[in-house]
């Protein structure tokens, strides 16, 4: 039996040269741990009892680690598997990796059998539904970002009540601001209104410069951040000559991923690649749109048919709609091509078994959709046009939800933007984030569950709450902000104001911190990746 004692020592210039052993080098599972072991028997000195400078003794045995969470980065090959399933299992905590391919992608990139997901690229989905953790992977494309955790690592830190959250801001270090991907359209005056210099420390690392003003400061890109990504090609492996040849390719548009100098540097220490995947979409000019459509007396008022595009590919494209159907109150486009069915891609789909889907959902249903045009945009820049999807009820209720109470308190000036969103309760809790900025004043809508309550009711990324029930909070910490949710019951009444008006209100910038308030309860699911 090997009994260790851990010896924590203030500076190293403290040891005296007859206690000072050989340096050793011990393998771990974890990789390899340096250490200085004593190889010299210490004689305790009674005039100097207990305060001898030298070391201070603790008992190993009783000393609590904390837990390490593991970075995974997942690149695979066009038609190639991740090489692992995702469950939640019955009895177990947390969202569980499981068979885990032997030499297989995962694997090689260190993911383990047992190990709990916390970070799905950047976003924290420990208390996210099972369904919605696995779009998030599906829709990844060929790069994936994943942290996690040791399964027995997982479990003693829920058991001693760790708070997870803590553990993951902790590893990250906290203050990363999400990358933005914006679109910019040539302006005929100006141009794309920004250039872009080489930076010191190799090839592949460019400045941004902006023309005050121009098309690339109104579609959402900032003086000095940094461009990771230009029209679907990762710069980093770029010349500048080869990056200005890519410009002059551009034509009148150009979509870039772009993030800002002190986060990208924090990205970098962490080793967490930047991906569009995380990305906040800027001026983007297609996007795909869900529709929640409510079934009339004659059905939904529209027809679904399979048609082949000129490229010779078959889609299924939304025909017919109806006058004053429950399809055109819900906005749908003749032409549109159909993208999901309750959230579920259609993709691998037969047309007959989308027609089932659509019956079996009794008096409602909800169909994701886009434009022709929108499909061919993401389709050359290589992203899947479900990564940016705008929930149409929600964009409807923004034009209408502005309460009298607050139209009687302020300008109508500053109550643009504003809407009051009432969210009951589901078995999942209310389905929505709440960030803050870290020891300020202030909230906002950092993350919202798909086709939760929170989206149900209107709440959008980046609303910042106003008022609780009626309680102004503007100048409340978080902690009070979630105190006063909870304390509505199985329903809360949330004032918001969108990102765009609250920044020209107050000319601050949120960053991205999340606290989560979501329930769920048991099941089994298995997701295939």
């Amino acid at each position: 039996m090997f009994v260790c004692t851990t010896f924590a020592v203030l500076h190293l210039s403290e040891w005296p040269a007859d206690l000072m052993g050989k340096k050793h080098t011990m393998k771990s599972s974890r990789g390899l741990v340096e250490g200085i072991c004593l190889t010299e028997k210490f004689t305790f000195n009674p005039k100097e009892g207990i305060d001898n400078p030298v070391m201070v003794i603790t008992d190993g045995a009783d000393s609590e680690s904390t837990p390490a969470p593991r970075l995974c980065v997942l690149k695979r090959e066009e038609g190639e598997s991740y090489g692992f399933h995702l469950r939640v299992e019955k009895g177990c905590q947390g969202h569980i990796i499981r068979n885990v391919v032997s030499g297989g992608v995962a694997e090689r990139q260190g993911l383990h059998n047992g190990d709990r997901l916390l970070e799905v690229n950047n976003c924290y989905i420990v208390d996210a539904p099972h369904s919605e953790v696995a779009r998030k992977i599906k829709l990844n494309g060929q790069q994936l970002c994943l942290l996690v955790l040791d399964g027995e690592e997982y479990e003693r830190a829920v058991s001693r009540g760790h708070d997870l959250r803590a553990l993951v801001r902790a590893y990250k270090d906290e203050g990363c601001k999400l990358p933005r991907l914006c679109h910019i359209s040539k302006d005929p005056a100006s141009g794309l209104g920004i250039n872009f210099t080489p930076l010191e420390g190799g090839k592949g690392r460019f400045s941004v410069s902006l023309v005050t003003g121009g098309a690339a400061e109104k579609a959402g890109v900032c003086k000095g951040d940094r461009l990771v990504w230009m029209n679907g090609a990762m710069v980093s492996d770029l010349t500048h000559s080869a990056l200005s040849r890519m410009m002059k390719k551009c034509g009148n548009h150009i979509t870039i991923l772009v993030v800002d100098s002190e986060s990208e540097q924090k990205y970098v220490q962490k080793r967490i690649p930047i991906l569009p995947t995380m990305a906040v979409p800027h001026n983007l000019p297609y996007r795909a749109r869900k529709l929640h459509l409510v079934s009339g007396s004659e059905g939904y008022g529209f027809l679904l048919r399979l048609e082949k595009s000129p490229s010779g590919r078959t889609y299924h494209i939304l025909r017919d709609m109806d006058k004053g159907s429950p399809a055109e109150r819900a906005g749908m486009r003749d032409g549109e091509l159909l993208l999901e069915v309750n959230g579920e891609s259609v993709e691998s789909l037969k047309h007959e078994e989308i027609v089932d889907r659509v019956r079996l959902s009794g008096q409602q249903v909800s169909l994701t959709t886009i434009t022709p045009q929108g499909l061919e945009f993401y389709t050359q820049l290589g992203l899947s046009p479900l990564l940016y999807c705008e929930d149409e009820a929600a964009e409807n209720e923004k034009d209408s939800s502005v309460p009298a109470s607050a139209v009687e308190q302020s300008p109508p000036k500053e109550m643009d933007g504003l809407r009051l969103c009432s969210v009951q309760k589901g078995t999942l809790g209310f389905g929505f984030n709440l960030g803050c900025i870290p020891e300020s004043p202030g909230t906002f809508i950092s993350q919202v569950t798909f086709d939760g309550p929170g989206q149900c009711a209107g709440l959008v990324v980046g609303d910042v709450v106003m008022e609780v029930n009626g309680q102004n909070v503007e100048e409340k910490n978080l902690e009070d902000v979630m105190m006063l949710v909870k304390e509505g019951g199985r329903s809360v009444s949330l004032l918001v104001m969108d990102t765009t008006h609250y920044k020209k209100k107050k000319k601050i910038d949120t960053p991205n911190i999340e606290v989560t308030d979501t329930e769920e309860g048991d099941k089994y699911e298995i997701t295939f990746l």
